[in-house]
């Protein structure tokens, strides 16, 4: 690099740096304002109205989130969804869907004693489970043993030879199986 360019780019920085640092202050100039005095906000949160407004909705809130949160802990007691069970096979009480009838109304029973008593029920035959339930030392399963016996025989004669009943013997069978769990069920929690 000979001394004549490296003067002239010498030279084209210094302008260079000139015109920046004259653009730089007369922006600079144009910027600078006066000193002002603080700034007041509106007083619309500080104000009685509002300020109970917010705290009504923090509360309606807080209190949804519990109802919310206390609803979806609680899962209902096998009493509970039994009932349930057997009030939609109530849908089934017709002479053509019969042997549907029994095994939705037989299995509801079978799961709440497995649920509401810890004992095996839905993987024995009936006569099975009977002769289980003569050694079991619950007497609340033991005191329902006939009726138990007469509900589980009617529903697997309807399940397993397709013969059909009437639908005044379903309600029969059907108010048998909610008289046991009403009779069985848990204790309220108080």
């Amino acid at each position: 690099m000979n001394g004549s360019t490296r003067g002239c780019r010498i030279r084209a920085a210094s302008a260079f740096t000139l015109l920046l640092t004259a653009s730089g202050l007369a922006a600079a100039a144009e910027d600078i304002r006066g000193i002002r005095g603080p700034r007041t906000l509106p007083d619309s949160w500080t104000s009685p109205e509002a300020l109970t407004a917010a705290v009504i909705a923090l509360l309606c809130l807080a209190c949804g989130i519990w109802y919310w949160s206390l609803r979806a802990a609680r899962s209902p007691s096998p009493s509970e969804s039994t009932l349930r069970r057997l009030e939609s096979a109530r849908a089934l009480m017709s002479p053509h869907t019969a042997q549907a009838f029994g095994i939705c109304a037989s299995e509801a029973i079978r799961d709440y004693i497995e649920r509401r008593f810890e004992v095996v029920a839905t993987r024995q035959t009936t006569e099975e489970f009977l002769q289980a339930l003569l050694q079991n030392s619950n007497a609340a399963l033991v005191r329902h043993r006939a009726s138990l016996a007469q509900f589980l025989q009617q529903c697997d004669f309807v399940k397993f030879t397709g013969n059909s009943l009437a639908v005044d013997d379903m309600e029969s069978l059907l108010q048998s199986a909610r008289g046991f769990v009403l009779e069985t069920a848990e204790l309220p929690v108080a």
